[in-house]
């Protein structure tokens, strides 16, 4: 159908051939990572968002895509899902620095491998948590309880530490999507509170500015 009508399909969930096995070796520059405590719950939309917001500021910062989505926004990237277990980490060392978009979760039983290889990978020396105050469960994993952003946190600078010892978590991004205007600001403060990190909605652009604050810091 496509030929007929003079269309082109393209497939970006194709990694390059030439991925090399991860080497550990310190990356340029400073990196960004958003992990999350849970798959799709925002952390594309908030590396996006760091990066516009570190732009406006009139730094040198790029945005990474590891998802097909992510990489129709950006033009480029690579689809990490598709890469060879071996090669995630090598993969993500090919895309850092800059501003990385993370996929699934640390404590996903599904997601848990590329989440992983991403993070030894990207070496990020600053990472953000997303997370959907109004989930409890997994996304498609019934019976399995959401995960505290402070466990996502405590597990990413654990194993982080491998290729980054000086990783650190700067704040923490909520989809606060199902909420209303005053609970979703009500949470937002009370998360910040809680944990001593800026918190921000990216989408409410609720708190934006002190997390980019820490993202630059």
């Amino acid at each position: 159908e496509a030929c007929r009508l003079g269309r082109r399909l393209v497939d970006v969930r194709v990694p390059p051939v030439d991925i090399p096995v991860a080497s550990g070796s310190k990356r340029s520059g400073r990196r960004l990572l958003t992990v999350g405590t849970d798959c799709a719950l925002g952390k594309k939309y908030t590396a996006l968002a760091i990066t516009r917001g570190s732009l406006a500021r009139g730094l040198d910062v790029d945005f990474r895509a590891t998802g097909q989505t992510g990489i129709m926004i950006a033009g480029g990237g690579i689809p990490i899902d598709a890469v060879v277990s071996d090669f995630v980490a090598g993969a993500a060392e090919m895309l850092s620095p800059d501003v990385i978009e993370g996929q699934g979760s640390l404590l996903h039983p599904s997601y848990a491998a590329v989440s992983l290889g991403l993070l030894h990978g990207s070496q990020p020396d600053l990472f953000v948590v997303c997370h959907d105050p109004t989930r409890h469960e997994l996304l498609g994993m019934a019976g399995f309880a959401l995960p505290s952003i402070e466990d996502v946190i405590a597990l990413t600078v654990a194993l982080g530490r491998l290729t980054n010892p000086a990783i650190r978590c700067c704040g923490v991004s909520l989809n606060t999507s199902a909420l209303d205007d005053g609970s979703a600001a009500e949470i937002i403060a009370a998360t910040a509170r809680r944990l001593g990190l800026p918190t921000a909605d990216p989408i409410r652009a609720i708190g934006l500015d002190s997390l980019l604050d820490a993202c630059v810091s």
